[in-house]
């Protein structure tokens, strides 16, 4: 079989953007005086830090947990990966970890649980009800080669690790909950095919419009509104006991990817770009509309059925995947059109 990557890329390191970010990087890199100073240096700006969803545009605070978090996963260049296992590290990951938790919970606002058989009429709710921007249509109609530059740059946090964090759940989860997500999943990691891995998919589509398809390469220019997106679901990830969260944020993507993704492979067609833009594109089309009713009926309800106390972490799950991709998408058309590039419909080089 034909070796398409070598070794999994680890994440930059990405450098301090203030007091908790360069505490975080001093003590990584072996240049903390005190560690133990260092910890509650971490601890004391958090507690001063608001508890609520304002802290989703802390930048400072979105990269230093983006960075604890790639510690337990891709790993973090220039970070001997024992730091994962560090008490001192265990402390900050907790810290940052509740004040983040917090932050999404206010984001997202109360909600109300519901049994299994109610589910689906309140995805359907929840979905009818989120006020989200109109990103695809206009990428669709008018979008320029720049614009899906940014568009794949801010995804790549997630696409080009497409399946891990949620694959986390899987040994958290029992029964035919456990055996919908393992369907899933297994189709996005290509069937057992490197190729055809979704992942394999989006730095196709990456490098085909001119953008480096290394993992992370773009998580130091990137806002805190794009990390705070990527930051809840590994938050969610981390904490066996928010198993159903991302449950709920798995079932989010598959009921709002098929037809979004149709609009972006259409408007890259549309600039010129071929299939190696497009598959990945394509490929989600038809897959997520198999998996939505796969992610409903086989992972959620299930779970609920089994567990029906997880209603809320389920649906807060659901709705944070939904709210923070909408804060994402209008960052992102906000700043396109106060660029020079609107409107600019350049074709492949």
């Amino acid at each position: 079989m034909t070796t398409i990557e070598g070794p999994p890329k680890r994440c930059p390191l990405l450098a301090g953007h203030g007091p908790v970010g360069r505490l975080v990087v001093e003590l990584l890199t072996g240049h903390a005086d005190d560690i133990d100073a260092c910890v509650r240096g971490v601890q004391t700006t958090i507690d001063a830090a608001p508890r609520d969803r304002a802290l989703l545009a802390d930048l400072d605070v979105q990269r230093a947990w983006f960075v604890v978090a790639e510690l337990d996963g891709r790993g973090v260049d220039g970070v001997d990966d024992r730091w994962n296992d560090h008490p001192a590290v265990s402390a900050i990951r907790q810290t940052l970890g509740d004040a983040l938790e917090a932050a999404v919970r206010d984001r997202v606002g109360a909600v109300d649980g519901c049994s299994a058989a109610e589910l689906p009429a309140r995805v359907r709710r929840e979905l009818a009800e989120i006020d989200a921007p109109a990103m695809s249509t206009h990428l669709q109609d008018s979008g320029t080669i720049e614009n899906y530059r940014d568009l794949l740059r801010h995804r790549s946090l997630y696409h080009l690790r497409e399946a891990d964090p949620h694959t986390t759940a899987i040994p958290r989860l029992a029964g035919r909950a456990k055996a919908g997500l393992v369907e899933i999943q297994s189709d996005e990691y290509g069937g057992g095919r490197e190729e055809d891995m979704h992942s394999t998919l989006f730095a196709r589509s990456m490098r085909a419009i001119g953008l480096n398809s290394d993992y992370g390469a773009y998580a130091g220019d990137l806002p805190a509104v794009t990390l705070a997106w990527s930051n809840a679901l590994t938050l969610f990830a981390s904490r066996r006991r928010l198993r159903a969260a991302v449950v709920g944020h798995l079932l989010a993507l598959e009921c709002t990817s098929s037809l979004p993704n149709k609009r972006y492979a259409k408007g890259l067609r549309r600039l010129g770009y071929d299939a190696d833009a497009t598959r990945f594109f394509d490929e989600h089309v038809e897959a997520d509309a198999v998996h939505e009713q796969i992610a409903l009926y086989d992972m959620a309800v299930p779970l609920l059925d089994q567990e029906p106390e997880l209603a809320c972490d389920l649906l807060i799950g659901f709705r944070a995947a939904l709210v923070l991709d909408a804060d994402v998408g209008r960052h992102l058309l906000e700043t396109w059109q106060d660029t020079s590039t609107h409107g600019h419909t350049e074709g492949p080089p």
